[in-house]
């Protein structure tokens, strides 16, 4: 968390609010989130553009006019927030005040452009990073991801592969990113829902019908979150910090000891591939 799609919100309003923008200053307050000698990090970004933003799977990718790229993982309580100043009158004199009191306490990261807007990286938790590559590096990460929803890609027939001879459970394939890019927790637990299967099921003993209906409702749930910018269960707010709507078309996650919305049986919550994993046990079988 965030997911894939709460970094794609994030990379689409970024689209609109930083592209092309010279970066007049760069603040790191924390070294530890920043992969690159910081001397080395600020050297490359200021006086520097992003000219286009990507993503695969979680990884946001700032492409650089230098031909370098800046990744950004927000991993477990990551933020970008972006904050456009405006002057406000004390006395007389005038002052570049922020709207939203950014920065904070978990504001390590801070990119000033030269129109005074300011993107703030946040991490709570300090387990998100920002790191400088060039395109070679680039390439190799990339290779470590798997196929991802909604790309071209995303065929039901490399997805069929996916599940040939695998001897392990359902929720933990999901959540495999080598293997499917961008889908987390929350999302695996609903896909699993929406295709009435549970996420215990042994990957290997799945039908033909039910990997499809899997694909299908990966495809269906996905689109719909980020159609509702995201799912805001804990720490995900967009760049102008506003949270998620998903959240209010969860049917499972989160949802322990509430009834299912479908049959009314009680929703379970239990242990799977080390994460905690939500499903009703009279709709999925």
């Amino acid at each position: 968390m965030p997911e894939l799609p709460e970094v794609e919100t994030i990379r689409r309003d970024l689209i609109k609010q930083v592209l092309n923008k010279k970066i007049k200053k760069v603040i790191i307050k924390k070294s530890r989130l920043v992969k690159n000698p910081d001397n080395f990090f600020i050297k490359n970004l200021v006086g520097n553009k992003i000219v286009a933003i990507d993503r695969i799977g979680k990884l946001i990718i700032f492409v650089l006019q230098n031909k370098l790229y800046l990744l950004t993982h927000l991993k477990m309580t990551g933020q970008l927030i972006y904050v456009k100043k405006k002057m406000r009158t004390v006395g007389g004199h005038s002052y570049k005040s922020d709207p939203m009191n950014y920065p904070n306490k978990y504001t390590y990261v801070v990119i000033e452009f030269a129109d005074n807007s300011n993107l703030y990286f946040n991490d709570m938790r300090t387990f998100g990073y920002m790191q400088i590559v060039n395109e070679k590096e680039l390439e190799l990460i990339k290779t470590k991801f798997g196929i991802e929803p909604l790309t071209k890609n995303f065929t039901f027939a490399n997805w069929e592969k996916l599940f040939s001879n695998k001897k392990t459970n359902l929720k933990a394939l999901l959540l495999n990113q080598q293997l499917i890019a961008g889908i987390g927790n929350i999302y695996a637990d609903e896909i699993c829902f929406a295709a009435k299967i549970r996420p215990t099921r042994q990957v290997n003993k799945l039908t033909k019908q039910e990997v499809k209906e899997l694909f299908n409702q990966t495809k269906k749930i996905i689109r719909q979150a980020i159609a509702k910018r995201g799912t805001t269960f804990n720490n995900y707010v967009d760049t102008l910090g506003r949270t998620g709507n998903f959240v209010k078309h969860l049917q499972v996650y989160g949802r322990n000891n509430d009834k299912c919305k479908i049959c009314q049986t009680t929703i379970k919550k239990i242990k799977l591939a080390g994460r905690g994993t939500h499903f009703c046990p009279q709709c999925q079988v």
